[in-house]
């Protein structure tokens, strides 16, 4: 897939997934819960204030009413519901409405019910970015502020089951760091260092190709990569880049929408099952895409 249009039409090829929506009494949101429903890509359930949910289907003259619902007014009850469905494998993954972040992921990681595992959730952005030549993989720069050396192998990992839905043969990891060489006073590079030392002694999966620490223009270009005398597989060719910390994370991600007009889609990885948390300030388009991919990493 080079694209996200090509991402929503696999998503639409495969069996519907259901989607659990907490508070779905959001314009954006629901319209895009629609429009997905109605390519087939979901069978929503809709957990929250299902009066105002209904208010605000009528004012966008859009029938919801067909989708199952749950109606519960609180909202932390309304995450706890919706968590406990997939927990339940009544759904297949969640999707974050109009509540807190921190209301929802504190229910996914209930210990009693939640969908917690042994990884750590991290943040999953793809981006089709005019100027690359295939959709572009961006972790972690949106939950782990500053993930040490054992965090960021879990989120190698994450970005690795995620990247799945691309069915390519090899996928090649860029572990970004400002140079390439290993240096004390920049604990970015000794990690990536120390992340492709386990990658050569076979940590990883078969197919997984790592690279670091290495420059943001040698990952995604080979023109870069040619004239710094740069070789590796993953130089310029890059499929998922690896950011140290969050400011660098958010920095890449911001710049891609803003300054690139990149396309985007987003999910929270490490959970039993994904979790679609899109930002209110996303476009419509961003959290159609997202629902599309979250539909597709639940059935990986």
């Amino acid at each position: 897939m080079n694209s996200l249009d090509q991402l929503i039409t696999k998503a639409q090829n495969q069996p519907t997934k259901t989607l659990a929506v907490v508070a779905p009494q959001d314009k954006e949101v629901l319209m895009a819960v629609v429009e997905a429903a109605q390519m087939g890509i979901i069978s929503p359930i809709l957990i929250g204030d299902i009066d105002e949910t209904n208010k605000i289907a009528k004012e966008l003259n859009i029938c919801i009413d067909d989708f199952e619902k749950v109606d519960v007014k609180d909202l932390t009850e309304s995450a706890k519901t919706a968590v406990q469905y997939v927990s339940s494998k009544k759904a297949d993954f969640v999707m974050k409405g109009l509540v807190d972040t921190s209301i929802l992921l504190k229910e996914v990681l209930n210990k009693e019910y939640g969908l917690r595992t042994d990884s750590l959730l991290s943040h999953v952005m793809v981006y089709e970015v005019p100027a690359y030549k295939k959709l572009l993989f961006l972790t972690d720069g949106g939950m782990n502020i500053s993930p040490t050396l054992e965090q960021k192998i879990k989120i190698v990992n994450n970005a690795v089951k995620a990247s799945k839905i691309l069915n390519k043969e090899e996928i090649k990891i860029a572990l970004l760091a400002a140079k390439e060489k290993p240096n004390d006073k920049m604990i970015a590079t000794i990690d990536a260092a120390n992340i492709k030392q386990r990658y050569l002694e076979g940590q990883f999966e078969n197919g997984v190709i790592v690279e670091g620490p290495m420059a943001l223009d040698l990952a995604i270009s080979k023109e870069a990569a040619k004239i710094k005398h740069y070789e590796s597989p993953v130089a310029g060719d890059a499929d998922v880049l690896v950011v140290p910390n969050i400011e660098m994370g958010n920095g890449i991600g911001k710049t891609l929408t803003y300054f690139a007009n990149s396309e985007s889609a987003g999910i929270i990885m490490g959970a039993k099952a994904p979790v679609v948390l899109v930002s209110r300030a996303d476009s419509h388009k961003a959290k159609l895409n997202s629902i599309a991919l979250g539909s597709l990493i639940s059935a990986v």
